[in-house]
């Protein structure tokens, strides 16, 4: 296989990764036929995953807009993938030109072409590092040049926190990431889960066998399960729902019933 100039030295083109799988499901051409054919295999199951990531997106963009609504022009997106169209310092610094976005991602694809999108733009910026070590994240020397932790921070974990297993400590992790933040700041994400999925449980259960065969297992917690991410936060309105019920712009029974599955939320730290 030809390696495209846009995927790093080193690389291994014969591994599917999540990163270039979301970027498929999303339309986008930064992806190898490894990663199709993961993502044909999920779709397989559940044909409708390229609407779920579309809500994720949707979703996404109305927070941020709320987020600067309410003031806040810091931006810390973990996990953020490889950009597209859309992103989060595109939505915040159109609604806020002083608004400074920090991306994090440990996928070497997804920092290499961040890069080459923020070229030129002195407000976001990428730090390659991994949401399973909070401190690798706050220490970062992007963090620490573009974001003033002792102010509000819109905190964004979208669609990422269903790949850290329990052995992880994603509790602890959020909770030491929100800990590092000032009063005031937001915690936006998104989480998958079987409910709402307009398939039957054993069904749905064909795509994380997917997602484990590849060796990145997809978590999918309860409703509950997610609400424990917001420990120390007061939700904002409407709560945890499903991500087209979170301050819709346009009639959510205009959904695909695929974007009801798992749940998305904003929560402010006090």
């Amino acid at each position: 296989m030809d390696r495209p100039a846009w995927a790093p030295p080193g690389i291994d083109l014969s591994v599917p990764s999540v990163s270039r799988i979301y970027d498929y499901y999303l339309g986008g051409s930064h992806n190898f036929e490894v990663d199709r054919e993961a993502a044909r295999r999920a779709m397989e199951f559940l044909p409708g995953l390229p609407k779920i990531m579309q809500a994720n997106r949707a979703f996404m963009r109305r927070a941020v807009r709320h987020a600067v609504d309410e003031g806040i022009a810091q931006f810390l997106d973990i996990g953020s993938g490889i950009p597209t169209f859309g992103n989060v310092h595109e939505v915040a610094q159109q609604a806020d030109p002083r608004a400074r976005v920090v991306y994090v991602d440990h996928d070497p694809v997804a920092v290499a072409h961040s890069k080459a999108v923020l070229d030129g733009n002195d407000r976001a910026a990428i730090a390659a590092a991994d949401l399973r070590k909070p401190q690798d994240v706050l220490r970062s020397p992007e963090v620490s040049r573009l974001l003033d932790l002792d102010r509000p921070v819109a905190l964004l974990l979208v669609a990422v926190l269903h790949f850290l297993e329990d052995s992880d400590r994603p509790y602890e992790a959020v909770a030491e990431l929100r800990d590092a933040l000032a009063p005031g700041s937001l915690i936006i994400l998104t989480h998958a889960s079987f409910e709402g999925l307009p398939v039957p449980q054993e069904q749905a259960g064909g795509t994380v066998g997917v997602y484990r065969d590849i060796r990145n297992p997809l978590v999918m917690r309860s409703r509950d399960e997610v609400a424990r991410f917001f420990d120390g936060c007061e939700m904002v309105d409407p709560g945890l729902v499903a991500m087209p019920h979170w301050r819709p712009d346009t009639p959510p029974e205009q959904e695909d019933p695929y974007a009801f599955s798992g749940f998305a939320g904003v929560g402010r730290k006090g």
